[in-house]
């Protein structure tokens, strides 16, 4: 069903200009959209691409003269980018589904299930499961004993949650992640060359053969509401204590989160972010792609780390972070710069050498 530009503009918040009874479909770049399609040309830099697509109306930035464009209709939102949220809600087929539940999902009889649940092919509700109202889990998705889902969560395909994990309200997970899967703890019987190691920082001293014993996972996991954990993502669960995820906190894909991590509110963690065991973040904090975090370590609020970065000390809050081992991205990017200037340095230098022996030969 198609929507008004009128109709979209109110649900925005935005400012609509041209004929508003325009109806599109969907969105698309503008040089791929179709008469049906709401471009999207956000930027002047957008603009060339109008005149190669075939849009009647657009999402255009403040102060474009829609009609130069050839446009019957376009929306001003105050922040375009903002909007996209907005128009991806609008325009979502979601993954079909579908309603009730299936024939071959395996439901113990001592789980719990509230109104609207709907449960996909050959899924697995363990015993003492608690799901929340309208709470979709998709196919071949598991659930362990005494997990606790809350209200409108989204569960994709193959997602396996652990026996007595807890999942907010509206949490999205999805395909492949694993969320209470054993921490990675092992122990040896006598001081470990990786203890003395650790210790020392210097030669491990005589190295023992030990074998490694399991330290079992004792906690669990809690997520927190709205939060979103990526594709084959591993959140594992705390080895006393639970490994906790605070609300609105989104996990790309591929990220790993150890064992009795804590995790403030409303992080953004890019892909293959590592986090070591018993770290605890702060609120606010952004980790670009592949950010590896030590173990037992604070990181604070408003923390952000660049792409790659190392992080092996607390941070204080609000550092910008670059770099292995981890800086001031500041102190990072100059420290590159004088390593662009070494080879014009050396030789430098050796033109000055040159130049000493030179003089000090001919006294």
């Amino acid at each position: 069903m198609g929507h008004t530009i009128e109709e979209i503009a109110r649900a925005l918040g935005a400012e609509a200009r041209g004929d508003l009874s325009v109806e599109v479909d969907g969105v698309a770049e503008p040089q791929d959209a179709g008469p049906r399609d709401l471009a999207l040309a956000m930027k002047p830099d957008y603009a060339e691409g109008l005149a190669k697509g075939a849009a009647l109306a657009a999402v255009l930035w403040e102060g474009a003269d829609f009609e130069s464009f050839g446009l019957r209709a376009a929306i001003i939102p105050p922040r375009p980018r903002y909007a996209l949220s907005g128009l991806s809600q609008t325009f979502d087929p979601g993954e079909s589904f579908g309603a009730g539940i299936h024939p071959s999902a395996v439901i113990d009889p001592a789980a719990e299930l509230s109104e609207d649940v709907s449960v996909g092919p050959l899924a697995v509700i363990g015993p003492g499961a608690r799901i929340g109202a309208g709470t979709r889990i998709g196919p071949q998705a598991f659930i362990g004993a005494c997990a606790t889902l809350g209200e409108g969560c989204f569960l994709r395909e193959g997602v396996k949650i652990g026996a007595r994990a807890m999942l907010g309200k509206g949490v999205i997970v999805q395909p492949g992640a694993v969320i209470g899967g054993d921490g990675f703890s092992f122990v040896t019987p006598e001081t470990s060359a990786v203890e003395r190691t650790r210790a020392t920082l210097g030669d491990q001293g005589e190295a023992e053969e030990q074998s490694w014993e399991r330290i079992h996972s004792l906690g669990s996991v809690e997520i927190g509401d709205g939060c979103e954990i990526g594709a084959n993502a591993a959140i594992d669960r705390g080895t006393v204590r639970n490994t906790r995820i605070g609300a609105r906190t989104k996990l790309d894909n591929l990220v790993h989160i150890g064992h009795n991590v804590v995790i403030g509110e409303d992080c953004l963690i890019c892909g293959q972010v590592g986090m070591a065991g018993s770290t605890v973040i702060g609120n606010n904090c952004v980790f670009a792609g592949q950010v590896g975090i030590n173990d037992n370590i604070f990181v604070g609020d408003n923390v952000i780390a660049g792409g790659a970065t190392k992080i092996f000390t607390n941070v204080p809050k609000g550092r910008v972070l670059l770099g292995y081992p981890a800086m001031k991205m500041e102190s990072h990017v100059e420290s590159y710069k004088a390593i662009r200037r070494l080879p014009r340095l050396m030789r430098q230098v050796a033109e000055l050498q040159k130049a000493v022996f030179k003089s000090g030969g001919s006294d």
